[in-house]
């Protein structure tokens, strides 16, 4: 079993404000975690820059060249009240972007048998034309669609476990039935979205969660919501925007999963895979405040993903 490791430096260097929770302290914790040698045997591999025009996939031209134009020179830019800019924001993002799509590249040449990318900026919260939540663009809706572009994916599936509901992805793919989005959420909580009653085309699938939803309803949502849309779609490639927010430890909400439940959920996705997708799985690091829980969490989903 080959799981591939995609990150690279140039991700410490989108900074944000000081006391910002999506800092450049959550990708050291990670790579911390994964230096570990128990992960010996993960195939680690610098992520190559993305090609700007598959930005294009997901997002307007128009919209491309206004964030670029936002990236300051020096110092700190504001796109959102939550969302900031520093000058190698662009490489950075670029940069995800790229790793996203190698890794769409592997499984499907059968060079890995899964990939996790950790990167960030994180991507989920970018809807076609905002750039918002931390996201400047939606790494996860490219990487579908270049699967499609490239690799002739017919249908390609996407499950968000991101405590915060990715609007973004939802966004994007609302009329398209060529593309499955499934999401566990915290409700409410930001953005917002994902109510059960929105469901798009018939590709999307919310399953919210309350506040201080535990294990057992998490499972319950997978098993009885997620896991059978995956299973009536058939697809050729599972996404997974893998947040870690849901942690009991993380601040930005109230869910209370530990690194079991990542580690279960994984594998459930993994046997997803292997019976609709000739097991071909791509993991993109998405939000996870706490560092102890972001490091604890990414440890059991590479793990499992390593297990096979």
């Amino acid at each position: 079993m080959v799981t591939r490791l995609y990150s690279h430096p140039i991700y410490l260097e989108h900074l944000t404000p000081p006391g910002h929770p999506e800092r450049p302290d959550r990708l050291r914790a990670v790579q911390r975690v994964l230096d570990d040698e128990r992960f010996e045997a993960l195939d680690r591999v610098e992520a190559p820059q993305g090609d700007p025009a598959t930005i294009l996939y997901a997002h307007p031209e128009e919209f491309v060249s206004k964030v670029r134009a936002a990236i300051p020179e020096s110092g700190l830019a504001s796109i959102d009240g939550d969302t900031t800019v520093s000058p190698k924001s662009w490489k950075a993002t670029l940069t995800a972007i790229g790793a996203a799509n190698a890794a769409v590249d592997d499984v499907f040449a059968g060079t890995a048998d899964n990939v996790f990318v950790a990167s960030r900026p994180p991507g989920h919260h970018a809807e076609k034309a905002t750039a918002m939540g931390f996201c400047l663009f939606n790494h996860a809706a490219i990487a579908a669609r270049y699967a499609q572009k490239k690799h002739g994916a017919e249908r390609v599936a996407i499950v968000d476990w991101d405590v915060h509901h990715g609007n973004g992805t939802q966004d994007i793919f609302w009329d398209d039935p060529s593309v499955l989005y499934c999401s566990t959420h915290q409700m409410p909580l930001y953005p917002g979205t994902g109510a059960l009653s929105e469901t798009g085309a018939g590709n999307i699938v919310n399953a919210p969660l309350s506040p201080r939803t535990g294990s057992d309803i998490f499972r319950e949502a997978i098993t009885s919501r997620i896991l059978p849309a995956i299973a009536d779609f058939s697809p050729d490639l599972i996404i997974i925007s893998a947040g870690f927010d849901a942690h009991h430890r993380d601040p930005l909400a109230e869910i209370n999963l530990d690194e079991d439940d990542f580690d279960w959920a994984t594998g459930q996705l993994m046997e997803s895979a292997a019976r609709h997708a000739d097991s071909r799985l791509v993991s993109l690091l998405e939000g996870g405040y706490d560092l102890q829980g972001l490091a604890f969490s990414v440890a059991a989903h590479v793990g499992r993903l390593m297990k096979g």
